[in-house]
């Protein structure tokens, strides 16, 4: 059984729909007995934990936190880590992208859940295979706009 909890410190209420996307990317690359935090921050809190943690000091929309981080799993229940999302950043990246917050958040949500199981976008190759399965994922959930 997977889980997750969303701590919504910025008090962004539709995400019903997440459940049905994170159960997809779980079932999609046969994931078990997992689980993870997803954070909604302002923009402010972002960027302080970008400081604090890559020393980058400006809003980003998206940083996760994985606890295995290139580990094997040593439990039989995973305990992934913490995706960190800024609201306010994903509510202009949608209307910059042309597409629905629904959109936006989805693609972000999938983006660090991807990072927190392992995957990465440092290198062109790494890059081209989490965005195809990003893609694959929210494409088959019928998230396109």
């Amino acid at each position: 059984m997977n889980d997750y909890i969303i701590n919504d410190m910025y008090g962004y209420n539709d995400t019903l729909y997440l459940d049905s996307l994170i159960t997809r990317v779980f079932n999609t690359l046969n994931i078990s007995n997992a689980s993870c935090s997803i954070l909604f921050v302002d923009d402010a809190t972002i960027k302080k934990i970008n400081l604090e943690n890559r020393g980058i000091d400006r809003v980003t929309d998206v940083i996760s936190f994985a606890l295995e981080d290139g580990e094997e799993p040593f439990l039989s229940y995973r305990v992934l880590g913490d995706i960190y999302i800024s609201i306010p950043k994903m509510k202009e990246q949608a209307k910059e992208y042309g597409h629905s917050e629904k959109r936006e958040l989805s693609f972000l949500v999938v983006h660090g859940l991807l990072h927190l199981l392992g995957y990465d976008h440092m290198e062109k190759e790494e890059e081209e295979i989490m965005f195809s399965l990003q893609e694959k994922i929210l494409e088959e959930e019928g998230i396109l706009q």
